[in-house]
């Protein structure tokens, strides 16, 4: 395959009309402060280095480093301290390394993930999410936690699903509901209603108002 490598004045030059056409119908910005690239007849590479910023029409991301390579720009590789806000789902992220794809839509968040629903005031953490916009559902394994109004919720793997507003958690679940705590196998969080489904070794403890034990021994 033949190569070219550009210098930087070149890639400034050429670059913007280049994203902007080859991406196909959707314009892709950025900016950093030094970048890099080759060009070969079927895919180019683009590297951003240092306050490097992108944005799409669906997402905006920043990070030490940016990487846009493959077919018409298709993926999107950040590095360090990368933060990424998507505003028509209102869905904010800060990861150390993420992919993303822009023909299917899915975001692959890495190493400390930080994920923040701030329609519905969730606040999800875990060492991986892959994120789809399409279906507005997110995968979390390891170390997970997510936080909204009075729910704890933790386990090793979890779906969110954003418009249901439901979470479903497998490997050692717990929730804790202000005082209250639950634990099964899986458990299944209603956000909106705080209906919650407990299936397998179900275990928990509750604990009554004053008024309530008061009335529990008048009644014994």
């Amino acid at each position: 395959m033949r190569r070219t490598r550009f210098t930087i004045k070149e890639i400034l030059m050429a670059a913007g009309f280049l994203l902007c056409f080859t991406a196909g119908a959707e314009t892709i910005t950025f900016s950093a402060d030094r970048m890099t690239g080759t060009a070969g007849d079927s895919s180019s590479r683009t590297v951003l280095s240092g306050s490097a910023a992108v944005n799409t029409e669906s997402m905006s991301i920043t990070a030490d480093s940016i990487e846009l390579y493959g077919e018409d720009f298709r993926y999107i590789l950040a590095v360090g301290s990368v933060t990424g806000k998507n505003p028509e789902s209102e869905m904010d992220f800060t990861c150390g390394r993420m992919t993303y794809d822009r023909e299917t839509k899915i975001a692959t968040l890495e190493n400390g993930v930080n994920l923040i629903d701030i329609k519905n005031e969730v606040n999800a953490s875990a060492e991986l999410i892959e994120y789809n916009q399409e279906t507005e559902i997110a995968v979390m394994q390891i170390s997970v936690s997510l936080k909204q109004k009075d729910n704890t919720c933790t386990a090793s793997y979890a779906i969110y699903r954003k418009e249901e507003q439901i979470l479903d958690m497998r490997g050692n679940p717990q929730v804790v509901q202000g005082n209250d705590t639950f634990r099964a196998q899986e458990i299944s969080l209603n956000l909106e209603t705080q209906e919650i489904t407990l299936d397998g070794r179900v275990r928990g403890s509750v604990t009554t108002t004053e008024k309530q034990s008061e009335d529990a021994d008048e009644q014994q």
